[in-house]
């Protein structure tokens, strides 16, 4: 008889039958592989909610990891009971969830999203720019392919954004003669890794083997791609994925620090404010939710923090004086 896959074999199999990314394949895996070195290789059949806690706890309070790390650390120890192990107990549900703190989101002034923006050169800035200009997140804006930039309506589907959900947003005027001449460079980069047998990019949701000459189709291809060639983890096959995003985020540090911005700017700061000037320019909030995809107005409801002056808008008795 054959032998049944390892644990995490079974993992990555489960990971990959409901279409999670690459991403949450290598964080889940890496958690469990933590959580059973943890309590010296035991099974975890043989672990409960007491082994859970102890392992949250210790990553709180030995290992000081934020409380999101946390929850995902307890994520993916659930995703390997329920989905994998196919145990339902309950105690699973009642495992302590770490508390994130609620926090404002950075936003930029007009002047320092300007100033930001001319600190920035070539792709980075041209990423930017539709960080900014289409509220876009970071890997929203990585994983787009050239399909999925309509010039003529001036509008970007963003595919399987967070949540698995689909969302229209605008396509900036001032990024269009930009964009079309870096599609255009792009274009010559896929006709050269055709030339030499090659031109694949990676396909969701095992379309290659419905559509098996898709991969290779133009408007399939990332519209930032990477210089390089790479080896697929998972199929094995060499192709061009998209950009690293944290080259993107380098880039945006380093023009943060050229333009001498105090505010800790990220490239998701460019999605803050690209909310508050909608909303300070007079925009309905149920628009903005729509453009930025947030399935819970109320999510969207924190940028109306800035139009609140100080103190909620009340006027310090100090300026009475």
């Amino acid at each position: 008889m054959p032998k049944s896959p390892k644990l995490l074999d079974q993992v990555r199999n489960k990971i990959r039958v409901k279409h999670y990314s690459i991403r949450t394949e290598q964080s889940y895996t890496d958690w469990i592989k933590r959580y059973i070195l943890f309590h010296g290789k035991r099974h975890p059949n043989e672990m409960g909610a007491e082994d859970i806690e102890a392992f949250l706890t210790h990553l709180a309070v030995e290992g000081n990891v934020a409380s999101a790390t946390q929850n995902q650390a307890k994520s993916a120890l659930l995703f390997l009971y329920r989905e994998v192990l196919e145990i339902e107990l309950p105690w699973l549900d009642k495992v302590t969830q770490a508390k994130v703190p609620k926090r404002l989101p950075v936003v930029l002034t007009i002047k320092e999203v300007q100033s930001l923006l001319s600190h920035l050169n070539g792709t980075h800035a041209l990423v930017s720019n539709l960080l900014y200009g289409g509220g876009l997140r970071l890997m929203e804006a990585v994983r787009m392919r050239v399909k999925d930039v309509d010039f003529a309506r001036r509008e970007i589907l963003v595919r399987e954004g967070k949540g698995f959900k689909d969302r229209v947003t605008m396509l900036p005027e001032a990024t269009l003669v930009t964009l079309k001449a870096h599609l255009a460079n792009v274009k010559i980069l896929h006709d050269e890794d055709l030339a030499q047998g090659l031109g694949e990019v990676y396909l969701p949701f095992a379309l290659d083997k419905k559509y098996p000459n898709a991969a290779r189709e133009w408007g399939w291809q990332y519209i930032f791609p990477s210089k390089n060639l790479s080896v697929d983890p998972r199929s094995g096959k060499t192709r061009r994925h998209h950009i690293d995003e944290k080259t993107v985020q380098r880039a945006v540090k380093q023009a943060a620090r050229d333009a001498e911005l105090v505010k800790p700017a990220t490239p998701h700061t460019f999605r803050h404010s690209f909310a508050t000037h909608l909303i300070q320019a007079g925009y309905d909030i149920r628009t903005v939710q729509e453009l930025l995809g947030h399935s819970d107005v109320s999510t969207t409801m924190i940028y109306t923090h800035v139009l609140n002056k100080g103190g909620k808008g009340v006027k310090s008795p100090l300026d009475t004086f």
